[in-house]
C-alpha cells in the first residue's frame, strides 16, 4: 500500500469516527438534567453546593426572591473556616456557610416559605467577579397560606419548527388583584432561570358566583422551535408574600421526527463522505501519474518495460 493510498485511508477513519462522536453528541441532548430546581418540604434541611475553581480566593451566595433585587447572603474566603454573613441573615442560625477543597456549600435548616428564591454562588478573585451557578427553591408545606392554586399539563409533544402553546391557570383567593406570575425554564443548559415575567391574560378572568375565587389564564407561546427549547417549563405566582411553583410542562421532540433527522444526517454522512473518497482516489492516481511518468523531455530515456507501465496506466486513468 503506498503512502498516499495509507493516508486515504485513515484519513476516511478519522472522518467516520468524528461523525460517529458527533452522532453521541447530538443524542446526548435529549437527556435533560433538573437539579437545578429543587422542591422541598417545610422544615426540611437544605444543602446547595457549587463547584468552583481553585485561583479564586472569595466566594459568595446570593438569593432573589421573584420580583427583586438579588441580596448578599455571606462571603468567606478560600483558607477561612468562618464565614461573614449579610442584612437578615446576620446572626440567623438557620443559615451556614461551608468551604472545602473546589467546593461551597450553603446550609439552610427547618425550610421556611419564605426560602423559595433563587439562589446563585460566586467566586471573586483580585480584579474578577463571576457567578457560578444557580438554584431555583421552590417549599411547599401544609402551612401555606396564599390564596392562590396553579394547574399545568404535564407534558408536551413538540417538533422542530413547530410552536407550542403553554398554559397556566391561576385560581386566586382572597389575595385577588395581587400576585405576578412568572415562567421559568429548567434544562441541561448551565443557568437555566427567569425567562419571562408576565403572562398574556386569556380573554378575561372567570369569576365563580357566590365566591370569592376566581381563574386567570396565562400563556407562554414559543414559535419556530429547535433543541435549545427542549426542558421543563414550570409557572409561579407570587401571592400574599409568598411564591407557588407549578409541578411544570415538559416539553419532548417526537420520536418520530428524531429518528427522521438522524435518516437525514447520515444520508448527509454518507454523500460527503463518498464525495471526499472520490476526491482522494483522483488525488492518489494524480500522485501515482507524477511518480510514474517523468516529463515528456526526459521520456526517451524510458526503457520498454517502463513505457508500457506508464502506458497502461494511463489507459486505467482513462476508463
Amino acid at each position: 500500500m503506498t503512502t498516499s493510498t495509507k493516508f486515504a485511508f485513515y484519513l476516511t477513519c478519522f472522518l467516520l469516527g468524528k461523525m460517529a462522536q458527533m452522532n453521541n453528541f447530538n443524542l446526548s441532548t435529549t437527556v435533560h438534567r433538573d437539579s437545578e430546581f429543587m422542591s422541598v418540604d417545610v422544615g426540611d434541611n437544605l444543602t446547595l453546593q457549587c463547584f468552583y475553581d481553585s485561583d479564586a480566593t472569595k466566594y459568595y451566595w446570593y438569593k432573589q426572591t421573584l420580583g427583586q433585587k438579588p441580596q448578599i447572603i455571606s462571603m468567606t474566603y478560600r483558607f477561612s473556616d468562618s464565614s461573614t454573613f449579610h442584612g437578615e441573615f446576620k446572626d440567623n442560625p438557620r443559615f451556614k456557610q461551608k468551604t472545602f477543597d473546589n467546593l461551597t456549600q450553603l446550609k439552610i435548616s427547618d425550610v421556611q416559605l419564605s426560602d423559595s428564591a433563587t439562589y446563585y454562588c460566586a467566586r471573586g478573585t483580585a480584579f474578577i467577579f463571576k457567578f457560578i451557578e444557580d438554584v431555583t427553591v421552590s417549599v411547599k408545606g401544609s402551612g401555606l397560606n396564599i390564596q392562590a392554586r396553579l394547574h399545568q399539563s404535564a407534558s408536551e409533544t413538540i417538533q422542530p419548527g413547530g410552536s407550542v402553546n403553554l398554559s397556566c391557570t391561576v385560581h386566586t383567593g382572597t389575595c385577588d388583584g395581587e400576585y405576578s406570575v412568572y415562567w421559568f425554564k429548567n434544562s441541561e443548559e448551565p443557568h437555566p432561570g427567569l425567562i419571562y415575567t408576565h403572562g398574556d391574560r386569556d380573554d378575561q378572568c372567570e369569576r365563580k358566583s357566590n365566591t370569592q375565587t376566581h381563574s386567570c389564564t396565562y400563556n407562554l407561546s414559543i414559535r419556530s422551535l429547535d433543541l435549545s427549547h427542549a426542558g421543563t417549563y414550570y409557572c409561579a405566582v407570587a401571592s400574599c408574600g409568598h411564591v407557588l411553583f407549578g409541578n411544570g410542562t415538559k416539553l419532548e421532540f417526537d420520536n418520530e421526527v428524531d429518528q427522521l433527522l438522524m435518516v437525514y444526517f447520515w444520508s448527509a454522512a454518507s454523500t460527503v463522505i463518498t464525495l471526499l473518497s472520490i476526491l482522494l482516489a483522483f488525488s492518489v492516481c494524480i500522485v501515482n501519474k507524477r511518480n510514474c511518468c517523468p516529463p515528456t523531455d526526459s521520456r526517451a530515456t524510458l526503457s520498454p518495460s517502463s513505457k508500457m507501465k506508464c502506458k497502461g496506466f494511463f489507459s486505467f486513468v482513462t476508463i
